[in-house]
């Protein structure tokens, strides 16, 4: 067995055979998920069980943003639920074990479609059925009692959006690498214009297909993943957030990593309606939404071009995933402008 980067296998191998229930040494881990977020690796134990192990990023990370006891809690708690996830299996705290915390979960196949290219190899049916249980299965997330699971300190309940926007042009402000009037112009619509929130929900913060496990099979989400960003909050922001990534039924769209850039997937104005159904809220103002999550991926994605600007990614970038930053930073606040100013 090779040493892997973020695993030390004779410390790691000791823990999952005291504190997990039915594994067994050795285990093989594979890397499966890397970069700026927590790092996914697959695992299997000598008799070819397969289960996930999830930790923080190598390197100095801020430790409220790599929670790897906050992330257990939630995915625990929303797997007593009908929604799908993973089920945990056990949490390590220690530090001394792998030099991070880190925790372990069941293994749950299915394809991640994260492109176009995956969604082109969808069915035009299986393309409906996908999306419109995506869109069930937020709902149900959205239904779920968050005291009755035992998540209601997970976060402040109310003023959800406006924290969010003041938050996300403070950030703006200290990352900007270039003025863009359309950002600053997002950022006072919104500030002028914040909606009362309706009710307070579980808002998983990145819900979207390339998030997700589908299962082929049955056309039908097979487990929620990334749980990172989840809060409590407004729940039309998830709904408003999904319309970001979601290309309209030609294929046009801002996000190439999605699978409804392949064309021939149900409107976006469809999903909508269906939530609308499905949870009786009132989804009359979710443009606002839309705009909404599109100046905070605007500003995430110009902070991560601002970290490769200065070199925090290392030197050798290639520059066609920098300008695709710089480019998806415009093309948010473009968009976001647009919907904020037609309402549509």
């Amino acid at each position: 067995m090779s040493s892997i980067p973020g695993i030390d296998l004779e410390s790691v191998t000791a823990w999952l055979d005291a504190n997990v229930d039915g594994l067994e040494a050795p285990y093989d881990f594979s890397l499966i998920e890397g970069g700026r977020s927590n790092l996914t690796y697959m695992v299997t134990d000598g008799n070819g069980r397969c289960f996930v192990l999830r930790r923080p990023p190598l390197g100095h990370v801020l430790a409220t943003a790599h929670d790897m006891a906050r992330e257990h809690k939630i995915i625990s708690a929303v797997g007593t639920t009908n929604v799908p996830v993973p089920q945990t299996l056990g949490l390590c705290s220690d530090d001394s074990v792998n030099q991070a915390p880190f925790y372990v979960m069941d293994f749950v196949d299915g394809v991640v479609l994260d492109s176009p290219e995956k969604g082109a190899e969808l069915s035009v049916e299986q393309r409906e059925l996908v999306a419109f249980n995506l869109i069930d299965v937020m709902a149900d997330l959205h239904a779920v009692d968050v005291d009755a699971v035992g998540l209601g300190d997970l976060a402040r309940r109310e003023g959800y959006v406006e924290r969010q926007v003041k938050r996300w042009t403070r950030q703006w402000a200290d990352s900007r690498t270039r003025d863009l009037a359309a950002i600053d112009e997002v950022a006072e619509l919104l500030a002028a214009s914040i909606p009362e929130q309706q009710s307070v929900s579980i808002a998983h913060g990145d819900y979207r297909l390339g998030n997700c496990l589908t299962d082929l099979e049955n056309n039908r989400i097979a487990a929620v993943l990334d749980w990172e960003l989840c809060t409590l909050g407004d729940p039309l922001a998830d709904l408003g957030y999904l319309g970001v990534y979601w290309a309209d039924p030609e294929g046009n769209g801002q996000r190439s990593n999605d699978p409804t850039g392949a064309g021939q997937f149900p409107p976006y104005e469809q999903l909508v309606e269906r939530y609308a159904a499905r949870t009786g809220r009132d989804v009359s103002n979710i443009p606002y939404y839309v705009a909404f999550s599109a100046f905070r991926l605007a500003v995430i994605s110009e902070g991560v071009y601002a970290r490769y600007l200065h070199g925090a990614m290392g030197d050798d970038v290639d520059p066609e995933i920098l300008d695709g930053f710089r480019d998806a930073v415009e093309e948010l606040a473009v968009g976001a402008l647009t919907r904020l100013r037609s309402g549509i």
